[in-house]
């Protein structure tokens, strides 16, 4: 018997896991409605390296590097629920600095395909350049 074969017999912790994938992260269509109609709610964090962030971000991104996440805890308000993002979902920056964000109990979420599922979508991109 493989290991995944054991595992996702176990369905109510497979149920568990998918569970929070939904819970925890934010679609790139949901993100892009909520920035029009809830922006005040939300604040949208690029953790991906500077360079990157001035090549192109998500609207209304502000750039907290993955490395300097917690110097930046004092700009944030625990009524907010953060957005985090990175390159993809093979980049497990964002999920890290949303581990850092909670433990300090700020609500946060990550954009599920992070930056280039963003971008795949042909959705906003501000560029600083």
């Amino acid at each position: 018997m493989f290991a995944y074969e054991k595992i996702t017999n176990d369905l109510s912790r497979a149920k568990r896991f998918f569970e929070n994938i939904v819970s925890f992260t934010v679609g790139p269509f949901t993100l892009e409605d909520m920035i029009k109609h809830r922006l005040d709610s939300i604040n949208i964090i690029d953790v991906r390296d500077y360079d990157d962030y001035i090549e192109g971000h998500l609207p209304y991104a502000i750039h907290f590097p993955f490395k300097e996440i917690e110097e930046h805890l004092n700009m944030l308000e625990k009524s907010k629920v953060n957005i985090l993002y990175t390159y993809s979902d093979s980049c497990t920056k964002a999920y890290n600095a949303a581990l850092k964000l909670l433990e300090n109990n700020f609500p946060s979420v990550v954009l599920r395909g992070g930056y280039k599922e963003w971008k795949k979508h042909d959705l906003d991109i501000i560029k600083n350049t």
